[in-house]
């Protein structure tokens, strides 16, 4: 049995422990109550809008809510200049959320002839991220296209450019046009791309993508030059190195002209 003071001391004890128990719990409830009720700023109507009202920078404003509630449909600040200008298709009162849903540009259906030069053709082909310098093409950069496949002749496989300086109309369901906030993120990547070309380019895109495989390089937007007779890359080509040295020094040079008076001379 204890004896003098110990029993006061570990009844002291246990009833701190007691106490830093039902702290802690009380604390983890609260932070749990809390939790997804931090505020985040969305865009919200300053006045009542009717429906069909283009809305201007004076109908907008911001306030805080619970970021629970926040989810990709709601205008967020830094895209609030995107809706301004483009018309509601339903009634709002001051101080409800705006919703990309709720704007007319949402549902209207784009269609990719418009965008089509005359005397051109739209063709779709496959993009992978891998394929597709890593997913950064866009719609209405400039491209060049290149192909990989086994020469019937040798047997060996061989790297030409098919084509060059092709415009790129669209990345899956996106055109220059899109405004890309209006599109839920799961439909923002892509598998395909689009591109602008002649009818004959057509049918080249259509047999090589067939007998082998497509890798998409991105160009300068002002870098328009292209280049005539260029033999195709084979194996050989890797192994002896000589190619290899004179597009090496051909970079090197361009990188000169780039560093502009920071010029290094190569050792």
């Amino acid at each position: 049995m204890f004896k003098g003071k110990t029993p006061l001391i570990v009844a002291v004890v246990l009833g701190l422990a007691s106490f830093v128990v039902g702290w802690s719990g009380l604390q983890k409830q609260r932070a749990d109550a809390r939790k997804g009720w931090n505020l985040v700023p969305v865009v919200v109507a300053a006045v009542d809008v009717s429906e069909g009202t283009v809305v201007t920078m004076e109908m907008v404003s911001q306030r805080s809510i619970p970021e629970q509630f926040v989810t990709a449909s709601v205008v967020k600040p830094d895209s609030a200049s995107y809706v301004v200008g483009q018309k509601v298709m339903v009634s709002l009162q001051a101080g409800d959320p705006l919703l990309w849903s709720q704007f007319e540009t949402s549902r209207a259906a784009e269609r990719l002839t418009t965008k089509v030069v005359k005397r051109m053709r739209a063709i779709t082909i496959e993009a992978r991220s891998t394929s597709a310098v890593g997913g950064w093409v866009r719609p209405n950069d400039h491209i060049d296209v290149i192909g990989t496949f086994k020469d019937p002749d040798g047997n060996q496989q061989v790297a030409l450019t098919l084509l060059q300086n092709v415009v790129v109309l669209a990345t899956g369901k996106l055109t220059g046009n899109t405004n890309i906030n209006l599109i839920p993120e799961n439909e923002r990547s892509y598998g395909n791309v689009t591109l602008m070309v002649v009818p004959e380019e057509g049918e080249i895109l259509t047999l090589a993508q067939e007998l082998g495989n497509l890798t998409l390089a991105l160009r300068n937007d002002d870098d328009l030059d292209t280049i005539n007779n260029r033999a195709p890359t084979t194996v050989r080509t890797l192994f002896d190195g000589e190619r290899i040295a004179i597009h090496h020094k051909q970079r090197e040079a361009i990188i000169d002209v780039i560093r502009g008076n920071v010029r290094r001379d190569a050792k």
